[in-house]
């Protein structure tokens, strides 16, 4: 038998798909893989950062504070109080491996922010939208209290992983040193659970300094008050969710405790 040879059919190496179609199928494969890759890398750091005693984490970061910080100036009256505010409520925290310091960003948007090792982050906006040092107090408190729980630890582990992101991916310097930013607080949210374990902790410091729990729960009231379409509740809320169901679980465990709910507030001096 005479072996015939033949001619290759026309575009027997060229695929049957269009191009782009093969273009966007290979660009959604990377992207859904560099996705997990980076929530695998996100959960692998963060457990690794609870191995990290408190005192390595407060001496590691001693003097630290976000690159785009804009501090209030050291003599403005607002500074000063809620400085002193923070050093009144963290006594009632006597084993704390941390010396909490505290800056006032100058933001409009009320926030209030725990970093590592030991750093509150509160801006104006916030401070001008509390009515009473009682309302500031349970702030600040439930800030310290993810301290005490060490919830940022998750948001230090996100931000390495983000700081990786822009260095090696995006080749930029990015903006700090672990991509630790104010405008960081967008890739935050902390769990729920993480929330209200806060919020009890801010309760029974309130409890502690004041005798009882009075404006504990104003701040939240206030958000449910406000416009939903509001910029500044939206992103409050974007980081501090379910204001309503913080309140109901703040009275229910003042209730439990037969803590006060109802006594002497005082009043800011600004």
């Amino acid at each position: 038998m005479r072996f015939v040879p033949k001619k290759p059919r026309e575009g027997i190496n060229v695929s049957d798909t269009h191009p782009l179609v093969e273009a966007g199928t290979l660009m959604i494969g990377l992207g859904l893989l560099f996705v997990f890759a980076t929530f695998v890398l996100v959960f692998v750091v963060e457990v690794a950062l609870y191995f990290v005693s408190p005192e390595a984490e407060a001496e590691f970061f001693e003097g630290w504070a976000p690159g785009d910080l804009a501090s209030l100036d050291e003599d403005d009256r607002r500074l000063q109080e809620t400085r002193a505010l923070v050093g009144r409520i963290a006594r009632h925290w006597p084993d704390s491996p941390y010396e909490f310091r505290l800056e006032v960003d100058q933001s409009e948007v009320p926030n209030a922010m725990a970093f590592p090792g030991g750093l509150v982050i509160v801006t104006t906006g916030l401070l001008d939208r509390v009515e009473s040092e009682n309302e500031l107090a349970f702030v600040l408190g439930h800030e310290i209290g993810h301290f005490k729980n060490r919830d940022h630890l998750r948001m230090l582990g996100r931000g390495f992983v983000f700081s990786i992101f822009f260095n090696v991916v995006l080749a930029s310097d990015g903006s700090d040193a672990f991509g630790l930013t104010v405008a960081d607080l967008a890739l935050r949210g902390f769990s729920r659970e993480q929330e209200s374990e806060a919020d009890l902790v801010a309760l029974e410091m309130l409890q502690a300094e004041y005798g009882h729990v009075d404006q504990s729960w104003r701040f939240f009231e206030r958000l449910i008050e406000e416009e939903r379409e509001s910029t500044w509740l939206f992103v409050y809320l974007s980081t501090h969710p379910a204001a309503e169901m913080r309140i109901d679980e703040i009275r229910e465990h003042a209730y439990a405790e037969g803590w006060p709910v109802v006594g002497d507030t005082t009043p800011l001096s600004w």
